[in-house]
């Protein structure tokens, strides 16, 4: 319940600051979804103690994040390079530079760098104080 307030009050504040900002400033869309990048409804779980966590990560070329998997909404955006995910599903999915995306929600994946330069991100974690953002 806590979440949907949230919700509320940050889409009502979206809308005024729109609003509130000198001309020449520009608001840009980044994502706006209901749904993971594998078509899983969006679904924000009950904690005791919810905890945002803004991470970036550097995925060198060669390298992977390993197999892992989120039981909370974890989301996106590539500020360099192409980053491709391989779902257990045997489906791929490519994210290239400027991009966003809602990650799977309790389903293996596995981030991969095939390019000749790293690949950077901020990922959003909606997740739960002192618990993991991911397992393997």
């Amino acid at each position: 319940m806590k979440r949907i307030y949230l919700i509320i009050v940050l889409t009502c504040i979206c809308v005024s600051v729109k609003s509130q900002y000198n001309n020449g400033v520009v608001l840009e869309a980044i994502l706006k979804t209901d749904t993971t990048s594998i078509g899983q409804k969006i679904v924000y779980p009950t904690f005791a103690n919810d905890e945002v966590s803004i991470i970036k990560v550097t995925l060198p070329p060669g390298k992977s994040t390993g197999w892992h998997k989120h039981f909370f909404p974890v989301f996106a955006y590539v500020l360099k390079g192409t980053l491709t995910v391989e779902v257990e599903n045997k489906k791929t999915l490519q994210f290239p530079v400027n991009s966003s995306f809602s990650e799977v929600i309790n389903t293996l994946h596995n981030g991969v760098n095939n390019g000749n330069e790293d690949v950077v991100l901020i990922a959003f974690f909606m997740g739960e104080k002192d618990k993991p953002l991911s397992v393997h």
